[in-house]
């Protein structure tokens, strides 16, 4: 008897807290949604509170100066110095032609100077030939001067028709051979100009061939990597064929932010760059200047808005940010990267 009135007193008890149980289980989905809530507005709030001082964008990537490197001369290329991705230094060989035309060249232009030259000195010592010839015929001229001078004082019943003549003869001829001497200066002095102008001439073909003969040595002009490399042993390449590309190894973030956020943003304000490839890092960066115009400006078809079909768009404006992090030199940044920069426009 007092066993079945425990089992119905346990009964009893079940039946009891069952709608409460079930209660509980209905309730218990709108729990969890409310403390998801709360908890996905308590994040938004910390994210709001820990950014609220800083202007980002993702609109931004890395940027570095990249050199083509072509040929300056045709020539056949008779060794490649580096391999793709090899790291150089500037004024390191890249790449080395066939020198062997260019030394000709070289040795012609040469060989025109040392003509060039010989010239000028006859040419020179044609001058003073020349000018020599001028002081006989003043001293000839000077001398059939007084000559004619001293006759004219003499009594003309001393002197013969002959005479006469012959003194006046003298001193127009005198004069002609000055006059002619003079005209020979000129022309010397002239063929000493034209011999100076072909001298300079010849110069400057072999100061152009020795610096053609310098291009058959492809340097780099800049320290960087060494990518895009396309020449090979063996080809003939012409000028301006690009042969490989530098990498600069100065790097830069040039972050496109919307126009309605440039008024909190100048020059000299601290910058953290976050690398998607280097995830966890904060590189310390400043903002270094700001593009006077928006990037549609300097696009390849800029819009054209003159329609009448105007749709007002948010414009974007490219900032450069200059690293001023000593840690760049232990991670790869690479052109074309994917940042994402964080300037502080309040606080410090």
């Amino acid at each position: 008897m007092n066993d079945l009135t425990e089992t119905d007193l346990r009964r009893s008890a079940t039946s009891s807290s069952a709608p409460a149980v079930a209660a509980r289980r209905k309730r218990r989905p709108f729990v969890i949604l409310a403390l998801l809530l709360i908890g996905l507005a308590a994040a938004g709030l910390a994210y709001w509170w820990s950014t609220r001082d800083f202007a980002s964008t993702s609109d931004a990537q890395i940027e570095s100066a990249i050199h083509t490197i072509s040929a300056r001369v045709q020539g056949k290329v008779v060794a490649v110095l580096v391999r793709t991705n090899q790291h150089v230094v500037r004024g390191q060989v890249l790449v080395r032609l066939d020198p062997r035309a260019q030394r000709v060249a070289l040795d012609r232009a040469e060989a025109g100077e040392a003509e060039a030259k010989a010239d000028l000195a006859a040419r020179e010592a044609d001058l003073a030939v020349a000018r020599a010839n001028v002081e006989v015929a003043d001293a000839s001229l000077f001398r059939a001067r007084r000559d004619e001078a001293r006759y004219t004082r003499i009594d003309p019943r001393a002197i013969t028709p002959t005479t006469r003549d012959s003194v006046a003869a003298a001193l127009r001829g005198a004069v002609a051979r000055a006059d002619a001497a003079r005209q020979q200066v000129g022309a010397a002095n002239a063929a000493v100009a034209a011999a100076q102008a072909a001298l300079k001439a010849a110069t400057v073909n072999v100061a152009d061939a020795r610096l053609k003969l310098g291009y058959t040595e492809i340097r780099a002009p800049v320290s960087g990597w060494v990518a895009r490399k396309s020449v090979r042993t063996g080809n003939v390449v012409a000028p301006g064929a690009g042969l490989m590309a530098i990498v600069g190894d100065r790097v830069w973030v040039t972050a496109n932010f919307k126009e309605t956020a440039l008024g909190r943003i100048h020059p000299g304000q601290n910058v953290r760059v976050y690398v998607d490839a280097i995830p966890g890092i904060a590189f310390h960066a400043r903002v270094a200047s700001i593009q006077h115009g928006t990037g549609s400006v300097f696009s390849l078809l800029p819009a054209e808005n003159a329609t009448g079909n105007y749709v007002k768009v948010v414009q974007r404006v490219p900032v450069r940010i200059d690293f001023d992090d000593s840690r760049l030199r232990n991670h790869l940044l690479a052109p074309g990267m994917s940042v994402e920069p964080y300037i502080r426009i309040r606080g410090q």
